[in-house]
This record gives C-alpha cells, sequence and structure tokens, in this order.
C-alpha cells in the first residue's frame, strides 16, 4: 500500500487541511451544516417523489410547469413557434403527413434524399 498510492482524494485532504486549521467549534458548525444541507436534500428529494406518487395515483397533471402557468417554451418564440397541435382545425380526421421539424426552417432546410419518401 505505500506504493505511492494516496488512499484519500485530493479533495477531501485539501477539505481536511482548511478545516485543521480552524477552531474547534467552527469544524464542528460547518460539518454539522453539511450534514444539515445533505439531510435537507434527501427530505426535498423524498417529498417531490410522494407528490409525484399521489398525483399520478390521483390522476392530476403531472408536469409542474402547467400547474403554475409558466406554459412552454414554445409561448416565447412568438411568429416563430410552430403551431400548436391542440387547435380544432388540425384535428378534423385529415390524413395529413405529421410535420417534422425542417417544415418550419422554410428555405434553410436540408434537401430531401431521392428515394425517401413521407413516412
Amino acid at each position: 500500500m505505500s506504493a505511492g498510492m494516496p488512499l484519500a482524494s485530493v479533495k477531501s485532504q485539501i477539505f481536511e487541511s482548511v478545516l485543521g486549521f480552524l477552531p474547534d467549534w467552527v469544524q464542528i458548525t460547518v460539518l454539522a451544516l453539511i450534514v444539515l444541507a445533505v439531510v435537507a436534500s434527501w427530505g426535498v428529494k423524498i417529498k417531490r417523489k410522494i407528490a409525484y406518487r399521489r398525483a399520478v395515483r390521483n390522476g392530476q397533471p403531472i408536469h409542474a410547469a402547467a400547474q403554475h402557468g409558466q406554459g412552454s417554451g414554445a409561448d416565447h418564440l412568438g411568429q416563430y413557434a410552430p403551431p400548436r397541435q391542440g387547435s380544432g382545425a388540425d384535428h378534423l380526421g385529415a390524413s395529413a403527413p405529421r410535420p417534422s421539424g425542417a417544415d418550419f426552417l422554410g428555405a434553410h432546410a436540408p434537401r430531401p434524399r431521392q428515394g425517401d419518401g413521407p413516412a
């Protein structure tokens, strides 16, 4: 084991050396705050997981952005946004091909290869 292989990582050695120069009460406070942050992050994670499971079980919408009125990224694109799929004219039973991302590029869209038809 004494072949030059460090037993601890460089980060942990720096952390221990910085804490070693501080008074005991500061060391204990810093370690307690780190432990508190880890436990709090676990608590938030568990709380979100429980809320997600309750929403799924009750049939509520899961996406939080829609509940808080943030909308989607397409709402901020203005005239460059693709047409919404929820509009009434889109769903009249017509068998129109589904638009792709290249349909919105206009003259900048890549040319289709020969033999590639609409899928």
